[in-house]
Formats: structure tokens, C-alpha cells, sequence
């Protein structure tokens, strides 16, 4: 498989899905705000869901399908939720096209009111930029929320490899 890039940042070992006409793909996130927090990106880099073309968004939200009902299922989730911050004044700080994806559970779910994990995402975004650069000079930045420590590329890495499992 060539190189995959999330912006300027190399993510090839966290790939755990590639559509079939090689136009979108899944890889585990950096700093999870739930076990199996994933990202749903476009191949080719681009900013906003309006720069891509109709090909690229159908295997985007086809994609975003799949990896959805996979996680669901491995992580034992009741149900999802999935989220796109289209641009900088919506949150996004890392300037590609990604949907989140987080299982979440009627019970036992970290957010106990539902809503609550939208300002953790937004919060999220806002560190991950710095995170992701620190990561590849394996110098990691934790932000503010202790319980979410950045993983080591061996951490992604093996949960990249037991979710790619499920769709061989």
C-alpha cells in the first residue's frame, strides 16, 4: 500500500480500511474520546466536503457506512455518533476533510448526557494539529484532559491491525 497522508501527517500505519476504489479510508485516532473513536478521510486532501467531487463523496459517505457499522459491532456500541467539522470556523483544525465516528453505549457510555461529547470534540480538534506534528517527531503533546493521552504509533498500530480483521 503507498503512503497515506491525514494534512501533511503520514498515517499509513493507522489505516485500518481503504475503500475499494481507493477514494476514502479509516484510521484509529491519536487521542480517542471513546474506545474506537475512528476518522473517516478522503484520499485526496482537501479542505472542505464542497472540494470534493461527487465520486469522492459518494465513497466518502459509503465509507463512513461501512467503518460505522464495523465499529458498532466491535465495540459492542448501542449506537454512533458521527460528526464533520467543516471548516476552521467549525472546529476543524487539521485542514482535511474527516468524519469522526464514536460508538457509543445506552449504558455505561463516558458522556452520560449524550450532548456532552460535542464540546469534547470541538476541544479535541483544537489540540490535535499540535498533537499530530509532536507525534511525528515522537515528542507527544498532551492537552489539558489527562484521561486522553496521545498513543504511541505500536498502540495504534495494533488496534489498526485487530480492526482490519473485520473486513477481510
Amino acid at each position: 500500500m503507498s503512503s497515506l497522508f491525514f494534512s501533511s501527517f503520514e498515517v499509513t500505519r493507522q489505516v485500518f480500511y481503504r475503500s475499494t476504489n481507493a477514494l476514502s479510508y479509516a484510521i484509529v485516532n491519536l487521542k480517542p474520546l471513546v474506545p474506537g473513536h475512528v476518522l473517516v478521510v478522503p484520499t485526496r486532501k482537501v479542505t472542505r466536503l464542497v472540494d470534493l467531487n461527487e465520486s469522492e463523496i459518494a465513497s466518502l459517505m459509503g465509507s463512513v457506512q461501512r467503518v460505522g457499522n464495523v465499529i458498532e459491532r466491535a465495540y459492542g456500541a448501542d449506537a454512533l455518533t458521527i460528526a464533520c467539522q467543516d471548516g476552521k470556523a467549525a472546529g476543524q483544525s487539521v485542514p482535511h476533510v474527516h468524519f469522526h465516528i464514536l460508538p457509543r453505549k445506552a449504558v455505561g457510555d463516558r458522556f452520560s448526557n449524550n450532548d456532552d461529547i460535542y464540546p469534547a470534540l470541538e476541544n479535541s480538534e483544537g489540540s490535535l494539529k499540535s498533537d499530530l506534528q509532536q507525534s511525528a517527531n515522537q515528542t507527544l503533546k498532551v492537552d489539558a484532559d489527562e484521561n486522553r493521552k496521545p498513543r504511541t504509533e505500536e498502540e495504534m498500530e495494533r488496534e489498526a491491525t485487530w480492526l482490519r480483521s473485520f473486513f477481510a
